[in-house]
């Protein structure tokens, strides 16, 4: 069964075929590292120097796809040429090969290396001198350093400086990812405030509407029909009013204007008399807003705004009970109506005012509850004052 070899990248093939050129050019002119009458050449003429340098040349071939395989060869060789007179490029093809198993092998390999050629590099320098004991043998240590250390130091460096490049990369993806999670929390949770003030604002106006365009089309009385459209008239321009506030704040976030002020428990007097101008009971008990967070003012409006809306829809005849109470840590909102039970509504309705009501309490750290308590329906909401106290 054949072996199926890696492909060699580009590169790696026009330095083993430049290298291997360049090679048989120096032997072809003559140009050994050593002379022949030197006591290391064994082997003396031209041939046996092409030996080394094609198997180092071929080893360029490998040296990314299999980098410790290639060094290992490459000594072999480099060893073999020192019996012969020589070959520069095989010297510098090997460097190469150490250069690359430092960067392209694995992380102990490269932890190793440089090491391992250290002590060699002192070894060369130290045994060389003590044994012959002339300056001359301390050029044996600098030229292993400068074959096998130094490639080897270069290597891990360059590795170094390009793990540091792909962690500090990793990082700012996971960043970058970081923030489109961020992004798309705070669309989202932008669409849902703007999806509950739209709600808020709109919907009592247009309740209010189709109850009286009901009533007005269900009686032959041109007394009723003439009130019927003056409500419908008063709903539509303020809910129209309504839309262009919101329309212009939606068009003019972020271009420096004065944001418009929040709705406050000021405004719950004018609610209950737009509610009973709709038609309901409303007595309402409530409490000085001095103090209170703009949050849990705005809260607390929203949460009458729509109980007041949803009785318009589904309450049966009788009081309206709006009551707020406050102590020094809670404001609670308590709004019951009859209730006429499930199968007499007087408009429909989606529940997401049930929706928008529970999240604004929720938003806050407060409780909310609605439900049919007896005869009535009964909205309870507590909103805390204090930041991170519980409800």
């Amino acid at each position: 069964m054949a072996v199926a070899l890696p492909r060699p990248h580009r590169f790696d093939v026009y330095v083993a075929v430049g290298g291997l050129l360049s090679g048989v050019l120096l032997t072809v002119l003559g140009l050994g590292v050593r002379p022949a009458d030197d006591p290391v050449v064994l082997f003396d003429g031209p041939w046996p120097l092409l030996l080394p340098l094609a198997v180092t040349a071929g080893c360029e071939l490998l040296r990314r796809s299999a980098p410790r395989a290639a060094l290992l060869a490459g000594t072999a060789a480099v060893v073999l040429d020192l019996t012969t007179r020589g070959n520069l490029v095989t010297v510098l093809l090997f460097t190469d090969l150490m250069y690359a198993a430092v960067l392209y092998g694995p992380p102990a390999a490269a932890r190793r290396i440089p090491w391992i050629t250290g002590l060699l590099t002192v070894a060369g320098t130290v045994v060389p001198f003590a044994v012959w004991r002339v300056p001359e043998a301390l050029l044996i240590g600098v030229a292993v350093g400068i074959v096998s250390f130094g490639p080897a130091s270069t290597g891990l460096i360059v590795r170094n400086h390009r793990e540091a490049a792909d962690a500090a990369l990793l990082r700012a993806e996971q960043t970058a990812l970081l923030a489109e999670q961020d992004r798309v929390q705070a669309v989202t949770a932008e669409r849902s405030r703007m999806a509950r003030e739209l709600h808020d604002l709109v919907a009592n106006h247009l309740s209010a509407i189709a109850i009286h365009s009901t009533a007005a089309l269900s009686l032959d009385d041109p007394d009723t029909s003439r009130r019927a459209l003056t409500v419908i008239r008063e709903n539509s321009v303020e809910g129209l009013a309504e839309m262009r506030r919101l329309i212009g704040i939606l068009r003019d976030a972020g271009a420096g204007t004065e944001p418009a002020a929040a709705p406050t428990l000021d405004g719950l007097a004018a609610l209950a008399d737009g509610a009973r101008a709709n038609g309901l009971d409303v007595r309402l008990t409530t409490v000085p807003g001095e103090g209170l967070p703009v949050p849990v003012e705005l809260a607390a409006y929203r949460i009458v705004q729509e109980s007041l809306t949803n009785a318009l829809k589904h309450a049966a005849a009788g009081p309206v009970h709006v009551t707020l109470t406050r102590d020094a840590r809670v404001l609670g909102v308590t709004v019951t109506s009859p209730y006429a039970g499930p199968d007499t509504p007087r408009a429909p309705g989606s529940g997401a005012g049930l929706v928008g009501m529970r999240e604004r309490a929720a938003l806050l750290g407060g409780t909310f509850d609605a439900g049919p308590d007896g005869a009535r329906w009964t909205v309870r909401a507590a909103l805390p004052l204090t930041e991170g106290d519980p409800a």
